[in-house]
């Protein structure tokens, strides 16, 4: 892994080494804008009074500071996905947070480099949402869809050498979403300044059409504003050394075309995810009218029938999650730090790819995907021309999904982590003719846009697409559940393999346990929490290990994409109907990034190179006294011992008698009493190779603090993640303690968030103060942009005081 800055770096050195003067100039509007949420009529209007408006610091999330409120986007609705037959009011399904209503932004600005000539775009990786934009009080443009990337041509606007005002309108109307979507500018703005003779905005793109141990062959494709060009180019390695260099002035229409050698390629995959990087520079006569610089990868791509992706000659299963684009306690606000930390965690886990769910991802977190070798699945849409609900993208389809989706590729394309495009999630329009037309019409666009790589879409109503053709146009056929059919399928679509594009739905409730322990579709309690015993699935979905059956067995099942990998905001099924309850149960770790007992369950399975041995439940069981107590183990051994106060309570091996018995080991019939369970892992000798014990814990004591990174950047935007247990006097975590917890950061740092990681919870993610859930909590803590200590200090009543140092350098 490498970190961004590295990458940025090696950019900037590339530029630093010309003796050219830069034309083009790229800023990001960060800091010093002013925010309101109201509806204000002259919003856009210069010298209106903003001192009432608050000052934010761009990513923002508007809605994410609550409070929750059961009132907020209550829906009457029958929710089709979940084979719903009646309608019902369902709260929480948004998150029970305040992102309905309008919002505006305002930044002042000056343009230095801005003179005849130049031209000025302004560039929105993301507005939440149907933007309207306007420049010292002229309307320039609007979008619609929320997750899109656009930009505008501003040149017109400006005034040289002068201060210019940016305004823009933000909607969010009530269902319009089926998760929180956030609200505001929650991804970055930029002004890029550049020449009139120029490479156009997004116009670039890199392939490797042929790829060998001794030779890749880099096609680059331009799109260039001007005429009598010529466009030099070299491609550099990650340490700088220029690997191959060429330079064309042939221009087709508005289009130049290069093809470079590079010998001995370093090629990207999810192991060795080495990347090149190629500086073109656009001059016209002898002048330099522009220059970019693109990072790509080099790798070979190929999807065969019966096998799927062959990655560089290797075929590769997806071993997969889904995320939405919420950041938990942060919300839609983009930070890289909170994105390289969930990547981290999966990584840890084994998995090795993304699915973007339901929509068009960060930038932020593609550059990490190719940073940190994880394939990746671009999505566009969660709806098309048929409602899922009333204010879905349902109402912009016809006049924006072409020009969203064209957008969506050229941003995105070079990326090497991008292996799939998605044109679309359950949509209604699988049912019908007109369906398959949009459907095909769809993929048409991005074969336009981008011929190297397939399509899919995921497909819920798989008995119909079968049926209707449907599921036969696309490149890749994407079932979501199913696995009943997955048989069919295979025999009667023609592409040759299926993906399972989301899988498991799986709910659980970090730390909770019920009783009794059994498998159960759409079971609830009076708590609104689901058992952590990983038995549990809606009524459409399965546990994992119906899953790890079809990809254990058929080579034809060319991955999965679990859903999902962290719990998010909205969607608390199957309490959408409870209250209080307002985040998902579908997280393989909860929604402040804890990992659930599931996640060591996958981890057995996928990370083949690292020792899994994971122990349930706790052993905290007062008043359960000889009761059974069912012991569960995930592990990557095939077989361990357990033991109840040294008692052995037998051997357990993996074998295939049950889908539970391949992937788990299970005591099922130990009684509980106080003390200690330990098990011991066996290697296929039978000898001891591995120990775990959880002992039963007293009162709680103290607190225990540790952070997942102790140094970090004096930017003002870097995180540190300190998860918070309580213990007692021994150590041991507390797995029922609900203490009520308080923070206080000091020094070169700031108080972020917390999260407890319980969906009921309505304790507001930015106050200083929250319960823990299940003895655990975690804080984040921001840099400011100074550097020194920082000082964590978290108090409990009943509990010593704990501090953590944390630097910011």
């Amino acid at each position: 892994m490498k970190p961004i800055f590295y990458f940025f770096f090696i950019a900037c050195l590339f530029t630093a080494c010309s003796s050219e003067q830069v034309p083009r100039h790229v800023y990001t509007l960060e800091e010093g804008w002013k925010f309101i949420n109201q509806d204000i009529e002259n919003g856009q209007k210069p010298g209106i009074n903003t001192d009432t408006w608050e000052t934010v610091t761009i990513p923002h999330d508007w809605a994410i500071k609550g409070p929750f409120d059961k009132e907020i986007d209550k829906q009457t609705v029958r929710i089709e996905q979940n084979q719903e037959n009646t309608a019902t009011e369902k709260t929480g399904r948004t998150g029970a947070l305040p992102y309905i209503g309008v919002g505006w932004y305002r930044k002042s600005f000056e343009v230095p480099e801005f003179q005849k000539g130049k031209k000025v775009l302004l560039v929105f990786d993301g507005a939440m949402s149907e933007p309207q934009v306007f420049i010292n009080g002229e309307k320039v443009g609007e979008w619609k869809y929320g997750y899109a990337y656009f930009y505008f041509d501003i040149t017109k606007y400006l005034k040289p050498e002068k201060e210019n005002l940016l305004a823009v309108r933000l909607e969010n109307l009530g269902e319009s979403s089926r998760w929180y979507p956030g609200a505001g500018l929650y991804r970055k703005v930029q002004l890029v300044v550049k020449d009139n003779t120029s490479f156009k905005q997004w116009g670039t793109f890199i392939t490797t059409p042929h790829v060998s141990e001794t030779s890749a062959q880099v096609n680059i494709k331009s799109e260039i504003d001007g005429e009598n060009i010529k466009v030099v180019t070299e491609i550099r390695d990650e340490k700088g050394k220029v690997v191959a260099s060429g330079t064309t002035e042939q221009l087709f229409g508005s289009k130049t075309e290069q093809n470079l050698a590079v010998p001995n390629p370093q090629l990207w995959d999810t192991e060795t995810p080495h990347l090149y990087f190629a500086t073109m520079k656009l001059y016209s006569g002898n002048k330099l009218k522009d220059e970019q610089t693109i990072r790509f990868g080099i790798r070979d791509v190929k999807y065969e029938r019966g096998k799927g992706l062959v990655l560089n000659g290797k075929v590769t299963k997806f071993k997969g999650v889904c995320l939405h684009h919420d950041l938990g306690p942060l919300g839609a606000a983009v930070n890289v730090t909170a994105l390289k930390r969930q990547l981290t965690i999966l990584k840890d886990m084994g998995c090795n790819a993304i699915r973007s769910s339901h929509n068009m991802p960060s930038h932020e977190q593609l550059e990490l995907c190719d940073e940190m070798g994880f394939l990746f699945l671009a999505e566009s849409f969660d709806e098309w021309k048929r409602p899922k609900v009333k204010n879905g993208y349902n109402r912009f389809f016809d006049e924006y999904a072409e020009k969203d989706i064209v957008n969506l590729v050229r941003a995105t394309r070079n990326h090497p982590c991008i292996v799939m495009w998605s044109a679309g999630n359950e949509v209604p329009d699988q049912w019908g003719n007109e369906g398959i037309k949009r459907g095909k019409w769809l993929q048409d666009i991005f074969h336009r846009e981008d011929p190297t790589r397939p399509v899919t879409v995921g497909m819920d109503q798989v008995a119909n697409t079968l049926k209707n053709g449907f599921g036969a146009i696309w490149d890749i056929p994407g079932l979501n559940y199913r696995l009943p059919l997955y048989n069919e399928a295979y025999e009667r679509f023609p592409q040759g393999f299926i993906l399972g594009s989301e899988t498991a739905s799986t709910v659980s409730s970090r730390g909770v346990y019920k009783f009794p322990v059994e498998q159960f579709k759409q079971k609830t309690y009076p708590d609104g929490q689901c058992s952590s015993y990983d038995l549990e699935a809606c009524s459409w979905s399965n546990v994992p290990d119906e899953d790890f059956y079809w990809q254990d067995n058929f080579d034809w099942v060319i991955g999965e994409f679990v859903w999902t990998g962290f719990d998010y905001l909205g969607e608390p099924t199957p309490y959408d109907e409870y209250w209080p309850s307002r985040s998902s149960y579908f997280g393989i770790c909860d929604l402040a990034g804890l990992p659930k007992d599931r996640y060591y369950l996958y981890r057995s399975k996928w990370n083949t190179r690292k020792e899994t041995l994971h122990l349930l439940p706790h052993w905290n069981w007062e008043g359960r006294e000889g009761e059974t107590i069912p012991v569960f183990a995930y592990t990557s051994y095939d077989s361990a011992e357990l033991f109840v106060n040294d008692k052995s309570m037998g051997i357990q091996k993996k074998n295939n008698d049950s889908l539970l018995n391949r992937n788990r080991l299970m005591w099922t019939n130990v009684k509980y009493e106080p003390g200690s369970i330990k098990i011991v892992a066996l290697d296929d000798s039978g000898n001891p190779a591995a120990e775990k014990e959880i002992r039963t814990a007293g009162t709680p004591h103290h607190l225990l603090l540790e952070a997942d990174r102790k140094n970090i950047n004096a930017d003002g935007k870097d995180l540190s993640y300190v998860t918070v247990s309580v213990v007692d006097k021994d150590g041991n975590l507390c797995p029922n303690a609900d203490n009520q917890l308080r923070f206080n950061v000091d020094g070169a740092g700031k108080f972020k968030a917390t999260c407890n990681g319980d969906a009921t919870s309505l304790e507001m993610f930015h106050l200083t103060t929250m319960k823990a859930f299940n003895g655990q909590l975690v804080v984040t803590v921001e840099s400011i942009k100074e550097a020194g200590t920082i000082t964590l200090e978290v108090t409990g009543e009943g509990l010593e005081t704990a501090k953590i140092e944390l630097e910011s350098i």
